[in-house]
């Protein structure tokens, strides 16, 4: 479940950013500012000031991007180090018996064929 910042805490970051983007510096109007987890909640990071960030939109969404890769990635490792993804394996058995090995077309005969009779 997603923990979101408190009101006071996203107050007290806005506040620390006076008005700009912390990450490209750009000036932000009345509401355009997105308060961000610098480490997502997913991989563990919690709604605290020290872990909050000011964000443009631009910024927002190119972080969230690459924040989706980090969190899909560790969801592999986990399910990979619990087995949770594990390929199924497969039935090993003694299997079929063989046929015998057939003639080929073109190996001689074992036996000689009478002459054919024109006429």
């Amino acid at each position: 479940m997603r923990r979101d910042f408190p009101r006071k805490v996203k107050a007290q970051a806005i506040l620390r950013a006076n008005g700009c983007c912390e990450a490209c510096s750009a000036k932000l109007k009345v509401g355009e500012a997105e308060v961000d987890h610098i480490l997502p909640d997913a991989l563990g990071g919690d709604p605290v000031l020290s872990n909050a960030r000011v964000l443009c939109r631009v910024c927002h969404r190119a972080k969230s991007s690459d924040d989706i890769g980090r969190i899909r990635k560790a969801d592999r490792q986990r399910d990979k180090h619990t087995a949770a993804s594990a390929k199924p394996s497969r039935i090993r058995s003694r299997g079929f018996e063989k046929p015998p090995a057939q003639r080929r077309a073109s190996s001689p005969l074992a036996k000689k064929l009478p002459p054919r009779r024109m006429g």
